[in-house]
């Protein structure tokens, strides 16, 4: 070997580096932007879970123990309810994630020392579940404790719970709904990734230049293939992982394969914008995974997004994955319906309009 040779083959390639500005910069920003990312996001630390009250009581002592949540930093109350209905209802809008309920002869019942209050928890994520079941029970506890000798109270409060829609807590109930969507945003996004690329790289894309097509047809004439084999791709992952792993389906199946199908939509949209930018295979991967990776820690995928930092909280909001999940999670196990879900539907079609149009405007008939 001749470092003579070997000298110039190192030269041509930080030539290549040098003008693939784009790659380049991406290399260097990855590891920097994935450090702080999941610094951040990667925790299991649930804190201002959102809460929901109804107080049949309305009493002072009532007060007293509501307050004792209010100002813990485990729980959030965001609802006041006058009756169970409504809390199911802000438990299938994904608005709450508990709620403490307050009988109508709790403060006489403190005073003969056999006080009752129950907290209704939804189990869809263990985690959070298991952190507001936990916590309840001791801020309940702290607060009894606390009361004894005072006015005559005698003994604690009894804190009776109840999970709904996964009362043993099972992982995979919540894993497998939110595993079927990022296996399908992971493939759809890739499918449509290199689509307009390969037609650089080839060189066909001259032809594309010289025909009468417009941008937003090429677009969506791209799509429609990867959109019948996204969709079918969903309903196999939605059968394997529902009937293999014992996951019902307690919602509308129609539903679900619907929002599925637009979910797909919006994914490959991703993937044709990725297309739009990249000049190069290469290019279109480094910006696929610069996507996928965020995605599946700012979706709540694993890890909740209720303890994340506000900042990165709501940078989940720009991922249609987050959406998704809620989705997914809502109809397979709360049976949520259309209205239950319209705050995540609305902002994923919004996304999906978005996405297409904006890769419509900058896609250019022409080569750079």
């Amino acid at each position: 070997m001749k470092i003579a040779r070997l000298i110039t083959v190192l030269k041509k390639e930080f030539i290549h580096i040098k003008r693939d500005r784009a790659s380049l910069i991406m290399a260097i920003m990855m590891p920097v932007m994935f450090i702080f990312l999941f610094g951040y996001a990667v925790t299991t630390d649930v804190e201002n879970i959102n809460m929901a009250v109804l107080d049949m009581d309305k009493s002072q002592t009532s007060r007293d123990l509501i307050s004792k949540f209010d100002v813990s930093n485990y729980f959030k109350i965001n609802r006041y309810v006058n009756n169970l209905d409504e809390i199911e209802t802000l438990i299938k809008d994904n608005i709450v994630k508990s709620a403490i309920v307050i009988p109508g002869d709790y403060s006489d019942r403190m005073f003969e020392g056999n006080g009752e209050i129950q907290i209704i928890i939804d189990g869809v994520d263990p985690n959070i579940a298991s952190t507001a079941l936990q916590n309840s029970m001791l801020i309940a506890n702290n607060y009894s404790i606390s009361l004894v000798g005072l006015d005559n109270i005698p003994s604690k409060i009894k804190v009776k719970s109840k999970v709904w829609y996964n009362p043993d807590l099972e992982s995979t109930k919540f894993t497998i709904p939110g595993l079927i969507g990022l296996i399908m945003q992971n493939i759809t996004v890739m499918l449509t990734a290199f689509s307009l690329v390969r037609e650089k790289e080839r060189g066909t894309l001259e032809l594309l230049m010289v025909s009468p097509i417009r941008p937003p047809e090429l677009i969506i004439g791209k799509m429609i293939p990867y959109i019948i084999i996204g969709g079918i791709d969903f309903i196999v992952a939605l059968v394997l992982g529902t009937l293999w792993f014992n996951v019902d389906i307690v919602g509308s199946i129609p539903l679900l394969i619907v929002l599925g199908f637009a979910f797909v939509i919006c994914s490959l949209a991703i993937g044709i914008l990725i297309s739009v930018f990249a000049s190069n295979q290469a290019q279109a991967m480094q910006m696929t995974l610069l996507f996928i990776l965020p995605s599946v820690l700012l979706s709540g995928f694993v890890f909740p997004r209720e303890a994340m930092p506000i900042l990165i909280n709501k940078a989940g909001y720009l991922i249609p994955l987050t959406y998704f999940l809620d989705i997914l999670r809502g109809i397979i196990l709360r049976g949520s319906t259309i209205a239950n879900l319209i705050d995540e539907v609305i902002p994923m079609v919004i996304l999906t309009v978005f996405l297409i149009t904006f890769a419509s405007l900058k896609f250019r008939k022409k080569l750079d």
